[in-house]
Formats: structure tokens, C-alpha cells, sequence
């Protein structure tokens, strides 16, 4: 019996492992990752679906930043070391195999740094008091740059200033910085205001990041930098030639720093900067431009001074023939008038100076021999020189000299012969040259034959569209009339126009053609590569498809094994593919298959690795990682996987399991057989003892088919302060991110939201909310429900705790259930407060209709203690189930959760008539009862 390969569309889903600090889960559905600046960052895509998908990493939807590593584009890891802050940004991960839409997932990437604070002082000075004396006002502004936002404090000395605490202060905090202190000011200058004045730029240790400070010594001489530069300007040199420019401080205190900048946004390599002197040897044309010398003290606005060095230089001589402009006509004729142009590009323009010879012998203006040079504004570097009334003895050469007055830069001489063979010029395609037909990777030459005296010089330009030439330019010089492309690619078939430049000729309308450039390639082909895995005896159909071609008849097709051929034949021209079948496969079937696809250019390769290799088993990344074992020494972990298309391969009879310590070389190893078929989404476990404390693991599973090994995936086993079930007495905190193997309910309406008080955004909802965790720590964690939009009113979220075991004392089963006492802190203060309801769900069984625990409404700004007699009959959870109220003002806060075995001793005295179901609450209130009995006979 043959058995069918089930397709599947792929599906996607993004972890994480690296440095993170935080990772917000499925937030108004976004998964924000929270990384340090300098760390570095993983992210894995788990994909399915068969055929396997092709994966690809991209950013902010667009193409992946040339900081990635090559390799990580197309891994199931993205990877960057050391990310900086600009790397920041959502990351999408792309399968797509060809069955329906792609799968895509994406995760915000936060990334958290501050920068060393920088402080800048500002000084006022105004009359008062009809003038008798003056007022000194000084403002100290600090910035600093960071993510998330920066809090700033200021301290005189050892004496923390804050608004109020002196008459003389002031400390702005601009509604612009969202409360933010970052401006001090000092009113009218008193002694005690001349001190050292540190700035604190804190956000509150997020990430681990400390706070940075910064001091500025305020003194009665403080006063904003005056520089002088003592150069010339411009400053006009010859290339070669040494330049120092000298910068002098002429007034500042604390004293400025002087730093160099050029208009080219880089001083050159070999400029040698010396205290305020920037020297630059042997200047060349390209580090012309403005020179500025920068002073600062953060007193004041930086003080500047700029100078122009401006290089000496010649270069493109051009020239162009005027015939008779008076009469039409594109000859030269005796008796009529001729024009010769001469332009030259200098700098600096206003000290170019032209001369004339006439067969070298120096000419001078006349009245038929016209010399003139245009206005340097108007058209620089241009000379006309204009013949009036042509005589036979005006044939010669005629040179136009162009030098600087300045020195020090050869001439540049340009030659024009007019004669009576001085011929305008013409421009035509050889015969066979277009269209040119030619192969990709191949030299080309475009030929367009020109004529004339004096030569013109050719222009190429694309004719088709507005696309640049092969050289990245929208145009091209040819001297000889001839375009060279070498190394040609499809994308440059089309029409190119040749066409004459006024430059080197006469100044008529310019003559052109087109030549017509045909490019051929081999056909283009998909997949390029693709993996088969398939189990022996069962059928393999490979198909090669033809995307485009030129020429677009496909001549043949040949499909090889290695390298012996399989089958070839002329392809269908009424189909764009070939498809290759293996109706059984066996072990000499596995390799390599390759289809070419050929037409005259050459061939398209598509090729295929068939194997029986397993897909890799995926790792069921939201495993707690260590499970504690009641010993001093080690802990165990409970390995749990799940097998990519069990299905696809042959049957998997067992895993190889690879486990060695951090950093250590050998690994030890050791097989799990496999009883039976793997389902697909089947949850394999297995549990790995003997792990030392605290030590770390790496923990590598390969899937064993009768091919042999499949792929392998690997994981890291890290050892964290542990949570057991089975303990007598649980405490949880939250401030571990696993928050105690509590989860969010699959069922609900929203999460529960981990927080602490120094990371909460000052964007949340005031007048509700905690301040401080339970024990009043700022830097404390707690679980609250953010009832800001989209919620709305009823809307619930449940936080489940871990499972935890009851050990019946009878062996024979439970017939007096045990008790446990159930205890919690809760925050309910706002004016729209829900309700927080406690329950318990035992295995087995449904969650309990009625809640052991309730209360609603406001309840105060405090936290407040409620505790719970349970008796569970099996295994059990307990679920704190938050409720909105009718509005924004409504967050609820957990914290400090226990569970002790027997019953609840203290209950709190603040307990609400609502707060119990009415069992426990009778219970309570009877203990209580007897507690005060007991209390009055002693």
C-alpha cells in the first residue's frame, strides 16, 4: 500500500533566546523583546508545513539592514551581536513553500541604552533697580540620550535640589519632557551658587543600565568661548603646497575645547590636527572647501570661525566651430564669418586669462579678427574668437592658451584647424551592427561611424527609457564612436542612441542614431534548490519550472542523478515545466537530482536533494527550566519536544540525546527508543537528572530513521532559582520573568501584566495603580490588568497558578481532604475598580461555579492582605481572576502570593462582607472567635 505525502501550508512562530530583558508576551497583540544595547540578539523561527518552508528575515517590511550576518537572512536564527540602538525595530520571519498565503510573525525589538549626560549653561544679565546693579540669571540644562525615557536630578555639592527647597532655584520640568527634570535655574547669583553641580540622568536600572552623572563647576568667571582664526580668507594655494590654518581661544572658562570640521564632512587622512593649529600637507584639488575651527565649554553657543581654501586648477578644455551664424548653412565658406570657441574649467574662475596664437605666432584683436572673452559670472572660462569676412590665408591652426594668473599650473593649449576640408560632421550603423545580438556575461560593442573634421566627440545615452548606461550615468563619452559593455546583462537589452557633442566639432544640431542591443540568457528556473524528504517504497515527484527566457523557445530538458542522465526530451512549448516521478523509492534513489532546462544562451539548473533524513524535533520552549530535586547538589529537567512531519520520513524508531556542560568539550550521549508512530503536535518527554547546581546545559536531540540520523536541534538547560509544587509552603513574588509557572488562560479576554513601579510609563492611566510593590519597593514587580482601550466593561483575564499535588495521608485515597490556606496582597484602588475573584480547579473537575474569594470597587490607595481556608480533593490550581469595571480607572494589582498546608491562622482583620464565599467566611469568622477566647483566658 502506497502511502501519500500531505502537503501543508506553512505556519510560523518566533522565540527567543540572547540577552533579553524583558519580553512582553501578545500585548494588544504585539510581542515586544527588550535587549540592552551592545547585546546580542536571537531570534528562531519555528516553522511547519511540507514541502519544508523557505524562511527569510526581514525588517520593518523591508529588506533585511547590511548589518545582519549573510547567513542569518535565510536561518531559522536570526543573530546580531553587539546591536546598536538604530537596529531597533520590528523583525518579521517569512516561510512561504508554495501552498497558500505565507506564514508571517513578527516581534518589536526594543533596544534600551543611556548616554553620558551632557550639561550646557546659559547666562542672562539684566538691569534692575534704575540700573544701580546688575542681575545675573544662570540656567544649567542637561540632556541626555536614551531609551526609555531619561529622569534627571541635581544635586550643589552633596545637596540634592529640588523645587521649593531653595528660594534662589528653580527647576523646570517642560510639559515637552513629560515631567522630566532637565533645566535648572539660578535667580540673581548669590556666593553660595558658585559650587560644583552634578546632574544624575537615571532609567531606573531597566535593563540593569546604572545611572550616569555629569559635574560642571560653576564659578564667577564662567563665561562662553571667543576663538580668532589668524588666516586669510579665501586662501588660494597651487595642489602640492602645505596649509596651516591657526586657531587661537581669546576668551572661556571652564577653558574650550577646540576641535576642526570640513565642509566634505571629514577632515582628509593625512590632515594632522595639533592643539588649535590643523595642518594639511600637499593639498590636493579634492580637499578644497570650508574649513571651520569649533570652540566649546558648554558655556554659551560653540564659538565659530571658517576660512575657504580654494586649490588651483585646470581642466576640460572644450571647443566648438560657429559657421556663418548670419546665413544657414552648416559649411565653411570663403567670405562668410566663423566663430571658434574655447571653454576651460578654472578655479578660480576670476584668475583665468586666455591668449590666442594663429600657427603659433601670437594673435591680437583686430577688426576681423575678433578676440573676446565672456563675463566669468555669466559663463565661465569661456574665449570667442569671431573671423569676419573668411580670406584663404585665414586656413591654419589656431590655438587657444588658458593659464592662471596666479602661477604655478601648467597651461592648457587647444588646437582648431580650419581649412577648406573642415567638414561638418555625419553619423551612421554600420551594416550588420543593429540589431546586435548577444549572449549574458558577454563584451558588447556598440559601433556608430562618425565623420567630419574636426572629429566630434560621441554621446551615448539609453533611447527605450529613461534608464542610466551600464556605468551608473545617464550619459557616456566615446572618442572613437564605439560603446563598450563589458560582463552584459539582461536588464541592459534596448535601444541606445549615439548622437554628436557641440564639444570638439561644429556647433550644429546634433546628428544621432540607434543601435538596437538584444540580449540572450539561459532560462531562469525555479526552485533553484529544494529538499525532498520522502520514506522508502513511497512515490517522489519533482517538478522544474521555467519563470522566463530569452530566446523564450526552450530548446530541450535533461533530468540527472549525480551525474547520470535519467531522462531528456524537447520540451512541451504549450507547458512552462518538466516533471520527473519516482513511483517507488529505494536507498539508490536518495541524492542529489538535477533538471536543465537549455536554449541557446545556456541552461537553468533546478536542483533537488532527495533524502530520507527526519525533519528536526522542536523543542517545547515554554517548559519551566529546572525542576528541583529534593538534594543539595542537582536538579532535573523535564525535556519535553514535539517531532516536525513525523509523517514525511519514515518512521522514527528512536532519538539520539546529546547533553554536555557549558563550556566544557565532551559530550555524553545516550538513545531513546521510540515505541510506535509519532503523531503530528504528539508531546515526547523525557526527564534529565543528575544536572549539577547551578550549571548550565546543552542539550542536543537528533530524530534516527532507517536512513539514519536526521536533523538535529539544539537547546540550553539553565539552572534558576526553582519553583516545586510539591512543597509545603509556596511563596511567589513575580519578580523571576517565569513568574513561578503561573500562565495566562487560553479562555479569557485578556493577560495579566508583569510591572514594577520604576518601568511603568507615564503614559498608563494616573489615579489608579500601585506606586510601589507590596513590601513598597519601586524596583519590585507585581501582576496587574490594564484596563486602558481596548478593553471593556465585564471583560476578564485569569492568572493560573501551577499544579499542585495533594499526598493523601490514607494511601487508600482521600477521605479527609487536607487543608491548605491560600493567601494573597491585593491593590484595587480607582473609581471604576471591577471585581477580583479567587477559585479553585481541581483536576478533573470544572472550575468551582461560585469563587472562595471575592471583592469589589475601590478598595483604597493600599495594599491589603486577604486569606482562604481550601480543601482540595486531588490534584489542584488556583485562579485570581481580574474583572474590568466600567472604566479606565480600574486596575487591579496582585502580589505576594502563598500557600501553606493547614488551615488559614491569621486571617486579616480588614476583610470586606463580600470578601468570602460564605462557607469560608463563616469558617473565619468562628476562628476568629475562638482565637479572642483563647487570648482573654490567658
Amino acid at each position: 500500500m502506497k502511502t501519500k505525502i500531505l502537503n501543508a501550508p506553512p505556519t510560523v512562530r518566533i522565540i527567543h533566546s540572547g540577552h533579553a530583558c524583558n519580553v512582553e508576551e501578545e500585548r494588544h497583540t504585539e510581542r515586544v523583546y527588550t535587549i540592552r544595547e551592545g547585546e546580542t540578539l536571537e531570534l528562531t523561527c519555528l516553522v511547519t508545513g511540507h514541502p519544508r518552508p523557505q524562511i527569510r528575515w526581514t525588517k520593518t517590511a523591508g529588506s533585511i539592514s547590511d548589518r545582519f550576518q549573510d547567513s542569518s537572512v535565510f536561518n531559522e536564527t536570526l543573530h546580531i551581536s553587539k546591536i546598536l540602538r538604530t537596529q531597533g525595530g520590528r523583525y518579521y520571519c517569512k516561510a512561504e513553500n508554495g501552498l497558500g498565503s505565507p506564514a508571517i510573525k513578527s516581534i518589536r525589538v526594543d533596544v534600551y541604552y543611556l548616554d553620558d549626560p551632557v550639561v550646557t549653561v546659559h547666562q542672562s544679565t539684566g538691569e534692575a533697580k534704575e540700573q544701580f546693579y546688575y542681575e545675573k540669571t544662570v540656567f544649567l540644562r542637561c540632556v541626555a540620550n536614551s531609551n526609555p525615557p531619561v529622569r534627571y536630578s541635581w544635586h550643589r555639592g552633596r545637596e540634592v535640589l529640588t523645587q521649593g527647597s531653595d528660594k534662589g532655584v528653580e527647576i523646570y520640568e517642560p510639559f515637552f519632557t513629560q515631567g522630566e527634570t532637565k533645566i535648572l535655574k539660578l535667580k540673581n547669583l548669590r556666593p553660595q551658587d558658585y559650587a560644583n553641580y552634578s546632574c544624575i540622568a537615571s532609567v531606573r536600572n531597566v535593563c540593569g543600565i546604572p545611572d550616569r552623572s555629569v559635574i560642571f563647576q560653576l564659578t564667577d568667571k564662567t563665561a562662553s568661548p571667543l576663538i580668532k582664526l589668524l588666516v586669510e580668507d579665501p586662501i588660494v594655494v597651487n595642489p602640492g603646497q602645505t596649509v596651516s590654518l591657526v586657531c587661537i581661544t581669546t576668551a572661556g572658562e571652564p577653558p574650550p575645547i577646540l576641535t576642526w570640521v570640513s565642509s566634505n564632512d571629514s577632515l582628509p587622512q593625512r590632515s594632522v590636527v595639533k592643539g588649535g593649529t590643523l595642518t594639511l600637507p600637499a593639498i590636493s584639488s579634492e580637499e578644497a572647501g570650508v574649513y571651520s575651527c569649533v570652540a566649546s565649554n558648554n558655556v554659551g553657543n560653540p564659538a565659530k570661525k571658517s576660512t575657504t581654501i580654494v586649490v588651483r586648477a585646470l581642466k576640460k578644455g572644450r571647443f566648438w566651430i560657429t559657421p556663418d551664424p548670419y546665413h544657414n548653412d552648416d559649411n565653411i565658406q570663403i567670405g562668410r564669418e566663423v566663430k571658434i570657441s574655447c571653454q576651460v574649467e578654472a578655479t578660480p574662475p576670476e584668475e583665468l586669462i586666455f591668449s590666442w596664437l594663429k600657427n603659433g605666432r601670437a594673435l591680437r584683436s583686430s577688426e576681423r579678427m575678433v578676440i573676446t572673452q565672456t563675463d566669468p559670472d555669466i559663463s565661465p572660462g569661456t574665449t570667442n574668437l569671431d573671423i569676419i569676412d573668411l580670406k584663404f590665408t585665414d586656413f591654419g591652426t589656431y590655438t587657444c592658451v588658458a593659464a592662471l594668473k596666479g602661477g604655478g599650473i601648467p597651461e592648457i593649449s587647444i588646437d582648431v584647424n580650419i581649412s577648406s576640408t573642415t567638414v561638418p560632421p555625419s553619423l551612421t550603423v554600420p551594416r550588420g551592427k543593429s540589431p546586435l545580438v548577444a549572449r549574458e556575461g558577454e563584451t558588447v560593442e556598440l559601433e556608430c561611424l562618425v565623420s567630419g573634421k574636426p572629429k566630434p566627440i560621441i554621446l551615448w545615452s539609453r533611447a527605450d527609457k529613461e534608464a542610466p548606461m551600464p556605468d551608473g550615468s545617464m550619459q557616456m563619452e566615446s572618442y572613437d564612436g564605439v560603446l563598450r559593455i563589458v560582463n552584459v546583462s539582461r536588464e541592459m537589452t534596448g535601444s541606445y542612441r549615439c548622437q554628436t557633442s557641440q564639444y570638439n566639432g561644429f556647433n550644429v544640431k546634433p546628428r544621432e542614431a540607434v543601435v538596437e542591443l538584444i540580449v540572450q540568457y539561459p532560462p531562469t528556473v525555479e526552485p533553484v534548490h529544494t529538499e525532498v524528504r520522502q520514506g522508502l517504497g513511497r512515490p517522489v515527484v519533482m517538478t522544474c519550472r521555467v519563470l522566463r527566457a530569452h530566446p523564450s523557445r526552450v530548446l530541450r530538458f535533461e533530468w540527472l542523478l549525480s551525474n547520470r542522465l535519467l531522462h531528456a526530451g524537447a520540451f512541451d512549448p504549450l507547458k512552462d515545466e518538466t516533471e520527473y516521478t519516482i513511483r517507488s523509492l529505494n536507498r539508490e534513489g536518495w541524492g542529489e537530482y538535477t533538471c536543465n532546462v537549455i536554449n541557446e544562451a545556456g541552461a537553468g539548473k533546478c536542483t533537488f536533494q532527495v533524502t530520507g533524513k527526519a525533519y528536526a524535533p522542536e523543542f517545547y520552549y515554554d517548559t519551566y527550566s529546572p525542576l528541583w530535586q529534593n538534594r543539595p547538589r542537582v536538579y532535573g529537567f523535564k525535556l519535553q519536544w514535539t517531532q516536525m512531519n513525523p509523517s514525511a520520513v519514515d518512521r522514527i524508531v528512536a532519538y539520539r540525546l546529546g547533553i554536555r556542560q557549558m563550556g566544557l568539550q565532551r559530550w555524553w550521549e545516550q538513545e531513546i527508543p521510540v515505541e510506535g508512530n509519532i503523531g503530528k503536535g504528539e508531546l515526547m518527554t523525557h526527564n534529565l537528572t543528575e544536572l549539577i547546581k547551578p550549571e548550565s546545559y546543552e542539550v542536543r536531540l537528533t530524530p534516527i530513521t532507517r536512513f539514519g540520523e536526521g536533523d538535529s536541534t539544539v537547546r540550553i538547560v539553565t539552572y534558576s532559582a526553582p519553583i516545586n509544587p510539591h512543597l509545603r509552603e509556596f511563596h511567589c513574588s513575580f519578580e523571576e520573568e517565569p513568574i513561578c509557572m503561573f500562565t495566562q488562560d487560553k479562555n479569557d479576554d485578556f493577560d495579566w501584566t508583569r510591572h514594577s513601579a520604576a518601568t511603568r510609563d507615564t503614559k498608563y492611566t494616573p489615579n489608579t495603580g500601585p506606586s510601589a510593590d507590596r513590601t513598597g519597593s519601586k524596583q519590585g514587580f507585581y501582576m496587574y490588568i490594564e484596563t486602558s482601550r481596548p478593553r471593556k466593561e465585564g471583560d476578564q483575564a485569569r492568572l493560573v497558578s501551577p499544579l499542585f499535588n495533594v499526598a493523601p495521608k490514607n494511601p487508600y485515597g482521600i477521605t479527609n481532604p487536607p487543608a491548605y490556606c491560600f493567601g494573597f496582597f491585593y491593590h484595587m484602588y480607582g473609581k471604576h475598580i471591577g471585581s477580583l475573584n479567587a477559585l479553585l480547579k481541581q483536576k478533573g473537575q470544572m472550575t468551582s461555579e461560585a469563587p472562595v474569594w471575592s471583592l469589589s470597587g475601590n478598595q483604597g490607595d493600599r495594599w491589603k492582605q486577604a486569606k482562604v481556608s481550601i480543601h482540595p480533593t486531588s490534584s489542584f490550581q488556583v485562579v485570581l481572576e481580574g474583572v474590568r469595571g466600567p472604566g479606565i480607572e480600574g486596575d487591579i494589582a496582585i502580589d505576594d502570593i502563598t500557600l501553606e498546608e493547614g488551615e488559614c491562622r491569621d486571617p486579616p482583620p480588614n476583610i470586606s462582607a463580600n470578601a468570602l464565599s460564605t462557607s469560608s467566611h463563616i469558617w473565619l469568622l468562628c476562628a476568629a472567635l475562638v482565637l479572642t477566647l483563647l487570648e482573654g483566658q490567658r
